[in-house]
């Protein structure tokens, strides 16, 4: 399976491909590296992301294996425009379900930042919620804010 590592201000991350597709963007810089046009063109994107630009990764054929369900959500989240946010009430809205099994759905998405699940937020709007990616609700609240500034300009 080809593999691309690059590093970016949460660390180094890699990304994977099989089939022509994009399957995981991990954490931690992988083992094999290979440069494929698809690899090299997700890294590039990742890396105007991460300079403040808006970006928009809807163009980037995605590998996501999960239930329907799970792959509704994830489909609503990538229409989420970059530097906008969502609740979890919102996507249950549009999705259906709860906003629980939305959270649940959320939880489980296996693409961070491609699949922008650190764009939904809790109805109370007290806090980010949780986010098991990266550093945490720390991460969550760095992304949002990057979004936030390349929208702005």
């Amino acid at each position: 399976m080809p593999q691309l590592s690059f590093h970016s201000p949460l660390g180094a991350l890699t990304l994977s491909e099989e089939e022509g597709q994009i399957v995981s963007l991990d954490e931690g810089w992988g083992r094999d590296q290979s440069e494929t046009p698809l690899l090299l063109k997700v890294r590039d994107m990742m890396q105007d992301y991460f300079d403040g630009e808006a970006v928009d990764f809807q163009s980037i054929p995605l590998m996501l294996d999960g239930t329907a369900y799970q792959e509704r959500v994830w489909a609503a989240l990538r229409a989420i425009p970059h530097g906008q946010t969502r609740t979890y009430a919102d996507l249950a809205k549009t999705v259906g379900g709860s906003p629980q099994s939305i959270g649940q759905a959320v939880a489980r998405n296996p693409l961070l930042i491609l699949v922008p699940c650190h764009r939904v937020l809790p109805s109370h709007g007290k806090s980010y919620g949780d986010y098991s990616g990266f550093e945490g609700t720390d991460s969550k609240a760095f992304l949002l804010e990057l979004e936030h500034e390349a929208a702005s300009d």
